[in-house]
């Protein structure tokens, strides 16, 4: 059939040469094509410049573009997850804190006589041996129990030792006698001062039961600490055997330490305070709770509207080896905060009257990418035993009682219990107190991991305090007041209080501003790209749509150029060991067709498909091969540019 004469041009175009693909036959032809038709102006002046300074101050300029593109577009990267800090301040309505109070003794010392009765016989001994003194009348009385069989030969196990020179000799304070440390020993005590005077040192050895030659040697400068630190690890141990239910019995009731309550001007009594059983405190008593659902609030800021109580102390029922100071523990917190009174809590003196003032500040971090807190600690791989809501505290003696129990078999009696495992004694577990000892130690110098493990908490609320104090009761007042509370407190009036028995505290908001300090992305998407879009149209001259370009023209042609020279060489390896095989000679028509540059073509008018077909010949001699990729296409075998006027005279087939 006839077959017009431009379909059928093009008809053969198709068939002969690719359509697919980067059209130019080499990279450099590539590059010489994307440089004349890019939209970034440096580049083609590059190719258009004439002489070579110029062209090469043009190389240079650009190049450095692209330098300055790259820094700038990565600093914009690294900044990219930065956080603007902002404050706001707020006057309103304040929800008032939860505000746990304990007697600084955790239980009363007439009802724990029982129970420490041996203990105590062998902290007086100790005194009597080291010091040289000893009481006129015994204050412990002897109590058959099976306390006491233990405890007697456990603390022939781990006496009190006094040290000479840091040698392995030591003087048993107990029995007086002197007696040989086996085993390797090393000093741990950050407080220990050595003055040259070798007698003040004591402390106690730790051996490890499984393994006598182990053993760990804690010193202490002072006599004082060294008592009270071994009194301490015997009292945990008898503490921990004894229930619960029992030992909220041998503390404090509400009755006994709260005498008066105002809350923002209203009177308050015990209903309003939750009980709280802390395991080195005792009965702790926290007001608004919100255990009920209902949080209370102030409207008004000042002491008269804040909470106010007095507490009963009673110094005449403390443990004189326990404790030392008289008072009681108060801790501010969240409602959804566990009070860790131990670790922050503000110690309230007797015969004074406490004013603690409040600022509310809440605080909110980003969390990753920005910083490395965490919202809820659900991402945390640490049990919370608090059942209260997470926070860093919370999670480190989370961290350390879960080592504890898989280390040492049981858990220590000051933090809660895990699921399965009950408290450390030296009934069930002998070995206990040498292992907590070494545990504690590597916890303290972040060797269990722990601190690496715990994160802040990305939203938390914090009230500083501001305290001071003043005299209470008045030397003038002292006498009327102290007989109406002997009467509140349902004495009789000729056996009057102590004023060393009572404490004053006044808990309130300085003023109602809310401070609010959060975090916010200093970046976002449309900043980043607005700001990548503008370093490049400063430097380059440079859109998306170049990128784009870019990318095409770098990474796919080229590939694709490489890979096709690739294939040829290949093919051609091939089809000439096959010739080999067979005997015959190679094909002279077989040579790779190359591109040309056409003198019609000037860089500034490329021709359209139509003006390629009008194109002159090639001469004789070559010219250099650079043709712009498009127009590859174009090349024509000699027989088929040979017929081309016949067949635009002729027109039909």
């Amino acid at each position: 059939g006839a077959m017009a004469p431009g379909k059928k041009i093009t008809a053969r175009i198709k068939r002969t040469l690719p359509v697919k693909g980067p059209q130019a036959p080499t990279l450099s032809e590539l590059m010489r094509w994307y440089c004349l038709n890019t939209n970034t102006h440096g580049c083609r002046r590059i190719v258009v410049s004439r002489g070579r300074l110029r062209r090469f101050i043009w190389i240079l300029l650009t190049l450095s573009a692209v330098g300055l593109i790259l820094w700038q577009c990565a600093e914009l990267l690294m900044n990219y997850y930065s956080a603007s800090v902002s404050v706001t301040v707020q006057f309103q309505k304040l929800p008032f804190p939860a505000v746990t109070i304990c007697n600084i003794n955790p239980y009363k010392y007439s009802s724990m006589k029982d129970y420490l009765s041996e203990l105590d016989k062998e902290t007086k001994k100790a005194l009597e041996t080291f010091y040289g003194f000893s009481e006129g009348k015994s204050m412990v009385r002897r109590s058959v129990d099976e306390w006491n069989s233990t405890g007697s030969v456990f603390f022939k196990q781990i006496p009190l030792l006094k040290f000479e020179d840091f040698s392995k000799a030591a003087t048993d304070l107990r029995s007086g006698q002197k007696r040989k440390i086996e085993g390797s020993v090393f000093h741990k005590d950050s407080s220990i001062v050595n003055s040259g005077d070798s007698n003040d040192i004591i402390g106690f050895q730790l051996c490890d039961a499984n393994n006598s030659s182990e053993c760990a040697l804690y010193t202490f400068s002072s006599g004082v600490n060294a008592i009270q630190e071994w009194y301490k690890l015997h009292y945990m141990n008898i503490m921990a055997q004894i229930p619960l239910e029992t030992k909220e019995k041998l503390s404090y009731s509400a009755d006994d330490l709260l005498l008066t309550c105002f809350f923002d001007g209203l009177s308050c009594d015990k209903r309003h305070f939750t009980r709280f059983h802390h395991p080195l405190h005792g009965n702790c008593y926290t007001f608004n709770s919100g255990e009920n659902g209902t949080i209370l609030s102030t409207s008004t800021g000042g002491s008269e509207y804040g909470l106010q109580v007095v507490l009963y102390i009673d110094e005449a029922d403390y443990n004189p080896f326990l404790v030392t100071s008289t008072g009681a523990k108060i801790i501010v917190h969240d409602q959804n905060e566990y009070p860790f009174i131990e670790d922050i809590g503000t110690e309230i003196e007797t015969a004074a009257a406490t004013s603690i003032g409040m600022h509310f500040t809440r605080s909110r971090k980003l969390s990753k990418p920005y910083s490395d807190c965490t919202e809820t600690g659900a991402d945390i791989p640490v049990e919370n035993l608090y059942n209260k809501s997470y926070s860093l505290q919370i999670c480190l003696h989370s961290c350390f009682q879960k080592a504890m129990v898989d280390s040492c078999g049981c858990a220590q009696y000051a933090q809660p219990l895990p699921a399965g495992a009950e408290y450390c004694n030296y009934k069930k577990n002998p070995n206990w107190m040498y292992c907590y000892y070494r545990l504690h130690e590597k916890f303290v110098k972040e060797q269990l991991g722990c601190q690496q493990i715990c994160k802040d908490a990305c939203s938390f609320k914090e009230w500083a305090l501001t305290t001071s104090i003043a005299q209470w009761p008045s030397t003038v007042s002292e006498d009327w007041m102290l007989r109406v509370l002997s009467w509140d407190k349902g004495q009789k009036i000729n056996k009057k209080l102590n004023k060393t028995d009572l404490a004053n505290l006044m808990v309130f908001y300085k003023d109602l501003n809310e401070r609010f300090i959060s975090e916010n992305p200093a970046n976002t998407l449309v900043i980043l790209l607005s700001n990548f879009g503008g370093q490049l149209g400063l430097w380059m001259s440079c859109s998306v749509v170049c990128v784009i370009e870019i990318v095409e023209v770098f990474f796919i042609d080229s590939l694709s150029i490489v890979m096709r020279r690739q294939w040829q060489k290949a093919k051609k390896w091939w089809n000439n060991r096959k010739r080999d095989r067979l005997g015959k000679p190679p094909q002279a028509g077989n040579l790779e067709r190359q591109g040309h540059d056409n003198p019609v073509c000037i860089d500034e008018d490329l021709p359209t498909f139509n003006t390629a077909l009008r194109l002159p010949l090639p001469q004789d001699n070559p010219l250099p091969r650079t043709p712009p990729p498009n127009y590859s296409t174009l090349r024509l075998e000699t027989a088929f540019t040979e017929q081309l006027p016949d067949t635009l005279e002729v027109g039909q087939h």
